[in-house]
């Protein structure tokens, strides 16, 4: 700012005949005025479009978050939401471009393959964010224990049993250790595991 204020000052008293000769002359001043007024204008106008620099590897439609599990960006490249609520017949997004036309006509072929995992049988696939979420959302637990799911081991709020009967494939919720019903074969959930 200060920089700014010593050249308006120095072009405003290069306008007085008597120091003419010590500055610059007047097309010059002129010319750094126009370049000036035009960085003005360029900055004025992205602050009032809102525009904003892009993060390194920033594209439209894609959003990493900080649990490493894709998003769906919205319009406004504010709004991030799970893969699972595009196309669940509930806009998410302020303008609802995660329920449009050309999105969701025609599942899963149109959604961005960011959004789907494929599980082992060809025929059934599930959103991304359903990997690895412990649920056998595939029905053949290819989402969690198969080679393209790729999925960490079980955290310390599950108990790690494989076979595991009904909704999960290879870890059992803590919070259902010792709570009656058997989820491991090995019935280890109701006699090893502490919750």
């Amino acid at each position: 700012v200060l920089k700014t204020m010593s050249v308006f000052r120095t072009l405003f008293t290069c306008a007085s005949p008597r120091c003419a000769r010590l500055c610059c002359p007047p097309r010059r001043a002129f010319i750094v005025l126009l370049l000036l007024a035009a960085i003005v204008a360029i900055v004025g106008l992205a602050i009032a479009l809102g525009l904003q620099p892009h993060a390194p590897g920033w594209s439209p439609g894609v959003m990493i978050t900080t649990h490493n599990w894709t998003g769906f960006l919205c319009d406004d490249r504010v709004t991030c939401i799970p893969a699972s609520h595009v196309c669940d017949g509930a806009a998410n997004c302020r303008n609802g471009e995660d329920e449009q036309e050309k999105l969701c006509g025609d599942l899963p072929r149109s959604l961005p393959a960011y959004l789907i995992f494929h599980c082992s049988n060809s025929k059934r696939w599930v959103y991304a964010d359903q990997r690895c979420n412990g649920m056998n959302d595939c029905g053949d637990c290819s989402d969690e224990t198969g080679s393209l799911a790729a999925c960490p081991p079980c955290g310390p709020a599950w108990w790690s049993c494989s076979p595991v009967h009904y909704q999960y494939c290879s870890c059992v919720p803590r919070a259902q250790c010792r709570d009656g019903v058997q989820h491991c074969v090995s019935w280890s959930d109701e006699y090893i595991c502490r919750p």
